[in-house]
Order: C-alpha cells, then sequence, then structure tokens
C-alpha cells in the first residue's frame, strides 16, 4: 500500500476510525516545516497529515515553508497527497459547501520559493497538468457514493494574499473564465510535482468571493463557519478515499525528474547533491 499525505487544517485528522500512530519532527534543508506531521493509519493506509498553517493558524500563506512541507512528505515515503482547502468561488454555480476538483492552476502569486532546483542544479518539470487524474478519479467516485456535491475540473487562481481579493481582481479573473480562488495550492503542486508526488486538491467552497452582488461581503466569520460546515464532509470523503488511494498501483508523477534534470551530473556540487538525495538520489547518487 502507497503512503498517504493529507494537508489541510489540524481537525482533519481529528475524526473517528483514525488510528493514530506517532507524531514526527523533521528538519530539511530548506528549513522547518509548519509543524509535526502527524502520521495515522486510515482504513490500513498510512497517511501523514500536516497543519498547513500550523498550530493554532500561525503561518500565512505568505509565510508558509512550501518547500520544507513538501519535502518532508517526500522523507516520510509519501507518494500521493490529497490538499484540503478553503476557497472562494468565481461561478455561480459553485456554491458555498461544494467541493471542487480543479485540474489546473493560475499562479499570480510572487513572494515565494516555488523550487527545490537552485543554487547549482536546475529542473524543468512538466507541469501541464498539474493534479493527478488517478486521485481526482478516486475523490470523484467516493464523493458520488457519499452524495456528495463535487465539482469535476476547473481553474483555481492562487492569489498571494493574505488581503482577499479587491473587485477589480474578482472580476477580472471571472472574465478569464477562472472558477475558484485560493492562496496556497498552486504552491503547494509544483514542489509536489518536483518531489515526484501525485497531488490533488480537495477545495471546499466557502464563499463568492467579492463578485457576488446579492451575496454578503466575504468575511473571515463567514468562512471560518462555512469551512467548519463542510468539515466532516471532508473527513468522510478523506476516509472513504484514503485507502483507495493507498491501493494504486501507479502514480503519474512517480518519474516526473526523470528526464528534468538539466544540469550536467558533474557541474552539480556534492554539497546539493546530498541536500538533495531524497529528491535525486535514484538519478543522481551522492
Amino acid at each position: 500500500m502507497a503512503k498517504v499525505g493529507i494537508i489541510g487544517g489540524s481537525g482533519l485528522y481529528q475524526m473517528d476510525g483514525v488510528k493514530a500512530l506517532k507524531e514526527v519532527s523533521l528538519k530539511t534543508p530548506f528549513g522547518a516545516p509548519s509543524g509535526k506531521f502527524m502520521v495515522c493509519e486510515i482504513g490500513g493506509v498510512e497517511t501523514v497529515f500536516l497543519a498547513r498553517h500550523g498550530k493554532g493558524h500561525r503561518f500565512s500563506p505568505s509565510e508558509i515553508n512550501y518547500r520544507a512541507n513538501m519535502f518532508g512528505m517526500k522523507k516520510l515515503g509519501v507518494e500521493a497527497i490529497v490538499s484540503v482547502s478553503a476557497v472562494g468561488s468565481l461561478k455561480e454555480h459553485l456554491k458555498p459547501l461544494d467541493f471542487v476538483l480543479p485540474d489546473q492552476f493560475l499562479d499570480r502569486t510572487f513572494k515565494r520559493a516555488t523550487s527545490f532546483f537552485t543554487e547549482g542544479i536546475v529542473a524543468h518539470v512538466a507541469f501541464a497538468d498539474p493534479t493527478a487524474p488517478e486521485l481526482r478519479e478516486v475523490l470523484w467516485k467516493a464523493s458520488r457514493e457519499l452524495g456528495l456535491t463535487v465539482h469535476q475540473g476547473g481553474t483555481y487562481v492562487c492569489m498571494e494574499g493574505p488581503q482577499f481579493s479587491t473587485k477589480a481582481e474578482s472580476n477580472l479573473y471571472r472574465s478569464w473564465g477562472m472558477d475558484i480562488i485560493g492562496m496556497t495550492n498552486a504552491t503547494e503542486a509544483k514542489l509536489a510535482r518536483e518531489a515526484e508526488i501525485s497531488y490533488a486538491t480537495l477545495a471546499a467552497v466557502t464563499d463568492y468571493d467579492c463578485w457576488h452582488q446579492t451575496h454578503e461581503t466575504v468575511s473571515v466569520e463567514m468562512i471560518i463557519a462555512t469551512l467548519r460546515k463542510n468539515v466532516a464532509n471532508a473527513q468522510a470523503l478523506l476516509k472513504a478515499a484514503v485507502p483507495r488511494i493507498g491501493a494504486l498501483e501507479n502514480f503519474s508523477a512517480r518519474e516526473a525528474l526523470k528526464y528534468a534534470l538539466i544540469t550536467s551530473p558533474e557541474a552539480v556540487p556534492a554539497k546539493k547533491k546530498k541536500e538533495l538525495s531524497v529528491l535525486i538520489g535514484k538519478y543522481l547518487p551522492v
């Protein structure tokens, strides 16, 4: 069985039927992750949870150490990640309390490190299809069986934040045909691909952003209240999906680096080879 990772709020792993095994603190070449990794068991599948914003929601989207978080998942042997994320809707039919399984991202962030490969080593991974179809399919089928309202496909705009959109920005994204908006998942998806981890977003719609004329102005209180209502549904979906993901034999990101490493092996600094051995050891032995 493959090991599965879940990134989201700390409340996600406080569910019935989840057997907690241990907490793991990790050091990475990129600094400290958002917090401890909670290793659990769901339906016989070892599952690693991480609260992306840290315990007590201490890190803003711009402050999250995405590289350390994803490196830690890789170091723990995770092959597939489901990222649960609150999003705003940019389409009328994508309603609060719905879920969306986006298949595309538009990255509008500008303050973040989005690659492991710097300072002497370069890699260009394919990213035309940023989320894993095999994971989306599992999540889709499980959601239908549970009777949840889940939309397959769509584009997630990843904004820098932490402020919400202006009306001008929101309407611009709508004019581009975007579907949902959030602040974290494009960055995670890029690093997951570089780490050869299949990645899918389970986006929980909390509001209509600020474009909707008849919808009350988005606020933190509204988002939190709606998200709490969706936690139970997210937990049920994860409990149904994780054993199926763990049983998958093939993951689409498994060899993402096979032809992506551009730097000549002899030109890669020895220190960098050692630091990144978790990621590139099978291609560039130390």
